[in-house]
């Protein structure tokens, strides 16, 4: 299917997806244009020349449209979401705003905002758009998102997507913290959820609940593979039972997300880790 760009979201938001080394089976992240004249850019995902070149079109056609960009906005810092950084900042002479966890790891030296939970980004158009930042760590430190409240539309990044799924790997991945900022997010009752993968997403607070609900699922699952070995286990000797459900060639993945679900079982006191990574569950009494 051929993906068309850009196109209309909504009044005020354009959808322009780009091709990145992203997890299969996405293709692409999702770049948006926010704003009906002051314009905020997200995501400068892509590294790849043409696919460059193609974006910093798009960006400058805005102007004949009345639209004006102000700012490039990165929601984290995996390369499928900052991979044209700091490329099309200094190519389009705009600042960057993202949190200070992404400037970290990706050096900047176009003048910059670092964002904060709360921070309101106003953006001027016919009616002044309100966009909250919302800090939403679990995928990766220093997540975010953009909640706007008159619209009911949260930008989400790599929150969930609707293709593939979202990654909790070790490192820079929590799954408990993850299972608390969906949670956070369902609260909102938002009407539009803006993924980085895939489409936009209607009616998303039931997504983020799926998401819950799904990962509380694969959660007993691990409990119930853990509590089966005599001895104390490390994920690859855990893989076969606690994703006995997915296909083989997918477990050098599922690996990173059980070791996820681990690190949560012992954060909740419900399983022990030793110094060679290897679990054993604890039997409350």
């Amino acid at each position: 299917m051929p993906v068309v760009r850009p196109r209309q979201v909504l009044g005020g938001i354009t959808l322009f997806p780009a091709l990145t080394p992203t997890l299969a089976p996405a293709t692409h992240t999702n770049s948006y244009a926010l704003g009906e004249r002051d314009v905020l850019l997200v995501e400068p995902a892509t590294p790849y020349e043409e696919e460059q070149r193609a974006w910093i079109e798009w960006a400058r056609s805005l102007p004949s449209q009345g639209r004006r960009p102000v700012a490039i906005f990165a929601t984290h810092y995996h390369p499928d979401h900052i991979g044209g950084l700091p490329d099309l900042a200094r190519e389009l002479a705009l600042p960057v705003w993202t949190h200070d966890e992404t400037f970290r790891r990706a050096p900047l030296t176009a003048a910059a905002r670092r964002l904060v939970d709360g921070d309101e980004i106003v953006l001027s158009g016919q009616s002044a758009t309100k966009w909250v930042v919302l800090e939403t760590p679990g995928h990766a430190w220093g997540h975010l998102c953009l909640w706007n409240a008159a619209s009911r539309t949260v930008l989400v990044g790599d929150m969930v997507a609707s293709v593939g799924t979202i990654l909790i790997a070790p490192g820079d991945g929590d799954m408990r913290v993850y299972l608390e900022q969906l949670e956070r997010l369902a609260g909102l009752g938002a009407a539009l959820a803006l993924p980085a993968h895939g489409e936009p997403i209607a009616e998303p607070t039931a997504l983020f609940q799926r998401y819950v609900q799904h990962r509380l699922m694969r959660q007993t699952k691990v409990v119930g593979a853990l509590a089966q070995q005599a001895q104390p286990a490390s994920p690859d000797e855990l893989v076969a039972s606690a994703y006995a459900d997915t296909p083989t060639a997918l477990w050098p993945i599922a690996i990173l997300s059980l070791t996820a679900h681990l690190d949560k079982l012992v954060a909740d006191g419900e399983a022990m880790r030793d110094d060679r990574g290897r679990y054993t569950s604890v039997v409350r009494s």
